[in-house]
């Protein structure tokens, strides 16, 4: 199962890294991470509160005898899709793009290492071949480039 990365912290930490591999129209990133957690919301306070009240003091016990645990390595699979504007002028063709990578990688979550994984377009199609925002065509050569990039990332993955 592959879960979408949602907050930007955790996708511009991905594509600071570099380049896992690279197809003419789309480049593959990853961390062999977990998402980050999001912030906790501040406590809220009650209306009848004044802020020159006595506040409770709290007094918790902390054991530091045992070192911290090392992180576990992540068990899942983490995706973002980045499409940029100016690499696809019309959203029915960002749309496109994003439904064809979150479809190709379902296809090898199994093979790609756990962590967050960041596909982005990284040059357009050319809109002379391809001339309507969502033919199939576009579908079609979309989907096979992303195959051959996500192979090509799972026998690095499978190498090392």
């Amino acid at each position: 199962m592959i879960a979408r990365l949602l907050r930007s912290v955790d996708f511009e930490r991905v594509l600071r890294t570099r380049t896992r591999a690279s197809s003419a129209h789309f480049a593959l990133h990853h961390v062999a991470d977990r998402p980050s957690a999001p912030p906790k919301p501040a406590p809220r306070r009650l209306a009848a509160e004044l802020s020159t009240d006595e506040k409770p003091q709290v007094i918790s016990a902390v054991d530091d005898s045992l070192p911290p645990a090392p992180p576990a390595a992540p068990t899942g699979v983490w995706l973002g899709a980045v499409v940029p504007k100016r690499h696809a002028k019309r959203s029915v063709t960002r749309s496109l793009l994003k439904r064809q990578i979150r479809s190709a990688m379902m296809g090898f979550d199994s093979r790609l290492a756990g962590g967050l994984w960041v596909v982005r377009l990284r040059a357009p199609f050319d809109r002379k071949i391809f001339v309507s925002a969502a033919s199939e065509a576009l579908k079609r050569a979309a989907r096979d480039e992303l195959e051959q990039l996500l192979a090509n990332a799972a026998q690095r993955v499978a190498g090392r």
